[in-house]
Order: structure tokens, then sequence, then C-alpha cells
């Protein structure tokens, strides 16, 4: 027979519940655990507060960030109706430049806003198009005319400066 020693609780609780009402152990009820969730977010909300600001900005779009000026090409070098591939603002940055006419420049990142393919400029269509899903963007504005994308190529800001045209800012595009 066993003894009766080794089948007693050295305790009035069982193993389960024997550990949930410590004498030294923090009470936190419901009330407790919100204000610590409340504060805990509002640290993180002030901490993070700069930061926050500046994201807020750059989403909006309030401000254009202008680059260094980057030349692309000669105007001579470019006749009216073509188009040069160029990088801006890095150097991983495609982009492509097409002359509209004598004075008008055109130029736009050239990844497709639907999955990033490249764009390309189509002069005896008068249209830019990604190839992979068949999109189409108006070479005047940027905005997709068919085809999966829905949102406008990146305009990159240009300027002609003593017979050569520079890559100036990146415009953001409304939503």
């Amino acid at each position: 027979m066993p003894s009766d020693k080794n089948n007693k609780i050295p305790f009035n609780e069982d193993n389960y519940t024997h550990n949930i009402e410590r004498d030294n152990e923090r009470k936190l009820d419901r009330r407790g655990f919100m204000k610590t969730l409340v504060g805990a977010a509002g640290v993180f909300a002030i901490s993070s507060l700069p930061w926050g600001a500046i994201a807020a900005k750059e989403l909006m779009g309030l401000g254009e960030k202008e680059y260094p000026h980057k030349k692309i090409t000669n105007v001579s070098g470019l006749p009216i109706g073509d188009a040069v591939e160029f990088k801006f603002p890095g150097d991983h940055d495609d982009a492509i430049l097409i002359r509209l006419s004598e004075t008008n420049y055109v130029a736009y990142q050239n990844a497709c806003t639907h999955l990033r393919c490249p764009v390309f400029w189509v002069k005896e269509e008068g249209e830019m198009i990604c190839p992979c899903h068949h999109g189409k963007f108006n070479v005047e504005t940027g905005a997709p005319t068919a085809g999966p994308p829905r949102r406008p190529l990146p305009e990159i800001q240009v300027k002609v400066e003593n017979g050569a045209v520079y890559a100036v800012r990146v415009k953001r595009y409304e939503v």
C-alpha cells in the first residue's frame, strides 16, 4: 500500500492553480491593462512623431525633391519625335526623354506602374507601351490609357539650358 505521505498535496490548492493568488504578485485587472496599453501606445506615438511627420509630408507629396541637375542629351542630338533613355534620379532609376516638338520635351520614369516592367516609346503610334500586359500611357501626361496600369508614370521635370536638356526633379503625382 502506498503511503499517505506521498499522496498529500503540501498546500491547499491543486497543482494547476497554486500560483494564481500569490501574495507578492501584482494584480492587473482589465482597467489597469488598458491604461498600460494606452500609455505604451502614447509613448510610442510621441517618440516616432518627427519621423511620422516627415513620412506624412513625403506621402502627401507636399515637397517635390529637387536632385542635382543631370544632363540628359544635347538638343541637337535629339530629333523631334525621338526618345533617349537615361538614369534619374539614381543610377538604377530608368527614365525616358521624348522630344514632342521644337520646344516641348517630356520625361518619365519608365517603369510601368503596374508591375514595374519597362515602358517603351513607339513613335509610329505616338504612345508609350508596356509590353508585359499591354499597358499604354499618354505621352503628354503619363496617364494610363489602356491595360492594367491605374496610376500615371512619375514625371521627371526637365529644363533646356545652353543647348542641352537637363533632368531637374521627379514630380509627385496625385492619387
